[in-house]
């Protein structure tokens, strides 16, 4: 038996705290604390996988999906065997070829195209590949989850009726909790934009430790440091859902749910600037890239600031974790630096530093490491 099936039959309670001391978060933007969502693991039957990955010239999930297409299925396999009657994995149908057919074969799933498209529940089992036509809102997990399976949530929760829905990296993370007890340490991350003068900053893909600057990754897409001028603003996620970043750019660290990092023009800023915060810059500005980069290069930061809170955008829902070091501690990189609060109102998880090195801050948002000699 698999280290990942045993540990499934256990108890629901021993996945979620391995979940939330490997300090898993939603991968795909959102941030919510992944045990979270597990902790229903026993009224759901179905997990859909939100593969869409709608932003432009974004491979994240499509390289994951590929490049880890195994581990996947060791999961789903085990997951299958376990509490879930079905794996839904939502995709692209123009990101078949050549990103899915490896996890189509690995899984032995069953293939459904847009024209068969909802799958009928009832009569679904096993790993099955739902490809939908190539539209942006389907990245939405209430709007994949009906145009998947006709299922309509509503204002309610997917959980209500008998889904988990997370993207393929959260899933990815979940496998290595499970099979390996890893906790959360890197997160892949894109790199695009404009700088002052219009021209478009080096498309560029990470595996960064959580806690890189935006400086960092700039500077590693060959921007200087020294021309993120005032009239750039600095905001996460891509094109067509991203925010503005409050934060100077050499202080705000990649945390567990950064997919992209922009330099956008404050001007297209300020006229696309929609309800809630949301910028949406997919029409206006051209995304086109005929050299996207698809695979991940390794980033080695001088320093991290570890954030320890998931998503502060959640308020009283998700909680601050508590710090277990001080400044001058001096920590081995996979430490355990914060810890979920035994007192929290809210969901919080675990946070451990990526790199090897000495504790240079302590607030209540981030925990800001510095390698020896820095």
């Amino acid at each position: 038996m698999s280290r990942i099936l045993e540990t499934i039959r256990s108890s629901e309670a021993d996945i979620c705290d391995i979940l939330q001391r490997s300090g898993l978060s939603g991968a795909g933007g959102g941030g919510f604390p992944t045990y979270a969502k597990w902790r229903s693991l026993a009224d759901v039957d179905r997990l859909l996988v939100n593969h869409q990955e709608s932003e432009p010239n974004c491979y994240v999930d499509k390289w994951i999906g590929r490049e880890r297409a195994d581990a996947l299925a060791e999961l789903f396999e085990a997951l299958l065997a376990g509490p879930l009657e079905s794996v839904v994995i939502g995709a692209k149908h123009s990101d078949r070829d050549p990103w899915l057919r490896p996890l189509e074969e690995a899984t032995d799933a069953t293939v459904y195209t847009p024209a068969e498209l909802p799958i009928d529940q009832a009569s679904t089992a096993g790993v099955v590949v739902v490809y939908t036509h190539d539209t942006y809102e389907y990245g939405m997990e209430n709007v994949l989850l009906q145009q998947a399976t006709g299922t309509v949530i509503g204002k309610d929760l997917p959980i209500d009726y008998g889904w988990i829905v997370q993207n393929t990296e959260t899933m990815y993370n979940v496998w290595r909790a499970l099979a390996l007890d890893e906790p959360v340490l890197h997160k892949l991350v894109h790199v695009d934009g404009y700088r002052a003068d219009g021209s478009r900053i080096p498309h560029r893909m990470f595996e960064a430790p959580i806690g890189t600057s935006a400086a960092a990754l700039f500077a590693a897409a060959g921007v200087d440091p020294d021309t993120l001028a005032s009239d750039r603003t600095l905001v996460e996620g891509g094109p067509g859902w991203c925010f503005t970043v409050q934060r100077p750019a050499d202080r705000y660290g990649v945390t567990k749910h950064t997919n992209c990092l922009m330099l956008l023009d404050e001007a297209d800023v300020e006229r696309h600037t929609y309800g809630n915060g949301r910028i949406n810059v997919i029409e206006p500005l051209d995304w086109t890239r005929s050299d996207p980069d698809t695979t991940p290069t390794t980033l080695d930061p001088p320093r991290v600031h570890v954030p320890i809170v998931t998503n502060e955008t959640y308020g009283d829902l998700v909680d601050e974790s508590a710090p277990l070091v001080e400044f001058g501690d001096a920590v081995t990189g996979g430490q355990l630096v914060a810890e979920p609060r035994a007192d929290a109102s809210g969901f919080s998880v675990a946070h451990h530093t990526p790199i090897d090195g000495e504790v240079a801050d302590v607030t209540p948002r981030e925990i800001e490491v510095r390698r020896h000699g820095v």
